[in-house]
């Protein structure tokens, strides 16, 4: 998106702002189903963590994507914006049974990574299909924070205890249709994501009559000029060439399943702020700008990397700068980065906003969440209202 189109939407809904160009989730969504062509039955399942304000769903259902949800929350979210129950699979962790039975009675797919609540599953439901998420025991991902396969991981039932697992299902008589891992975020090496196949493919030789095997995702999205990201089309070529075979050994023809949010709408996001104030000091010079922590957590979270230029600027003088919030915490979005000339009242835009970027913003410091704008076809729509004070006090209970 150019820098006066993103300036002009600076200007008509103010800032801070996140806007989403739909034009880039299309294409992204369209180059993972592509690279997995070869393959008879597909599904990505786009993660709704990542992004989930209802018009960004509607565009994934537009597509004929599923979706991956982790909360009963996102199961609402997800049937209003449209989707079949279907093609909603919930994969939670940690919570109560009530919850699943709860997301189940909504008709979507379970997904359960605990022994206790999948015995508990099947005693009370065993007419009711359940996915079983693995732990394959593989470090992967780019921060220790994403990465969600290994061994000391809460995720997952380990690939040591399928023998329980086969227990439960014997004794509950309870119908296994699907196996699923994520190993992480950030994943460079599509040879983690091919041995780690290679573990789901042993696991799922296990259960007879399984329809599906998701393979999660954590596919690495670019951040800056050159930097690496994940060859998805290699990856579609080697892994759709294995799970063929694999489907001929099985003697059935499943279904692929990914659960990709990054990939699709990490690049759709930028975000606007504007410059509060340049403060010098004796080390650095600091462009002090109206946001924080409170609405893009990423970099003070995982240490992230988002690029930031000056869009008022773009021709000005390059210095250094260290990007910094109006939060009462040390809130550094960069340190030392090479950006031309800011002034104050300049707008800077932050690239990759699109996933986890607005879903974890809060109302640290009592300040109100940003708007948020999707460009779709070639015209900007306010899908979300700036917050104001109304919004902050609006479920307190004055009692004194």
């Amino acid at each position: 998106m150019d820098n006066n189109t993103l300036l002009s939407l600076a200007k008509k809904y103010d800032t801070p702002l996140y806007v989403y160009d739909t034009e880039k989730i299309i294409s992204q969504y369209n180059r993972i189903t592509k690279a997995f062509s070869k393959v008879k039955n597909v599904k990505i399942n786009y993660a709704a963590k990542a992004l989930s304000n209802l018009n960004i769903l509607k565009i994934f259902n537009n597509q004929k994507s599923g979706l991956d949800t982790v909360s009963i929350q996102e199961v609402k979210l997800g049937l209003l914006a449209g989707f079949s129950p279907d093609d909603i699979i919930y994969t939670p962790n940690g919570v109560s049974l009530k919850e699943i039975e709860d997301a189940a009675k909504l008709g979507v797919k379970i997904n359960i990574d605990n022994l206790s609540i999948l015995e508990l599953f099947g005693q009370k439901y065993p007419n009711i299909p359940v996915c079983v998420r693995i732990n394959p025991h593989i470090m992967a991902g780019g921060n220790s924070k994403i990465s969600v396969g290994h061994i000391d991981s809460k995720f997952g039932i380990s690939i040591h205890q399928v023998p329980h697992i086969k227990r439960v299902v014997e004794n509950t008589k309870m119908h296994i249709n699907g196996i699923h891992m994520h190993t992480g975020s950030d994943i460079l090496d599509i040879d983690t994501f091919l041995r780690a196949s290679e573990i789901l493919f042993d696991v799922a030789k296990q259960f007879d009559n399984i329809d599906f095997i998701d393979f999660g995702s954590g596919f690495k999205v670019p951040y800056k000029k050159g930097d690496i990201a994940t060859d998805i089309e290699q990856l579609g070529k080697q892994l759709s060439k294995r799970f063929n075979e694999f489907c001929k050994e099985y003697g059935k023809e499943l279904t692929l399943m990914f659960e990709p949010g990054k990939f699709l709408v990490s690049e759709s996001g930028y975000f606007l702020a504007k410059v509060n104030v340049i403060k010098q000091t004796t080390s650095t010079v600091f462009a002090g700008i109206d946001t924080g922590l409170n609405h893009l957590i990423r970099p003070m979270f995982y240490n992230s990397y988002h690029h930031i230029k000056n869009i008022s600027n773009p021709n000005g003088r390059e210095r250094y700068y260290s990007i910094v919030g109006y939060i009462c915490e040390t809130d550094t979005f960069g340190t030392n980065r090479k950006i031309s000339e800011i002034r104050e009242e300049d707008i800077l835009c932050f690239s990759n906003a699109g996933a986890y970027c607005y879903s974890m913003a809060s109302n640290y410091n009592s300040r109100y969440r940003p708007a948020e704008v999707m460009v779709y076809q070639g015209k900007d729509y306010l899908i979300r209202k700036r917050e104001t004070f109304e919004d902050i006090v609006r479920n307190q209970e004055i009692v004194l």
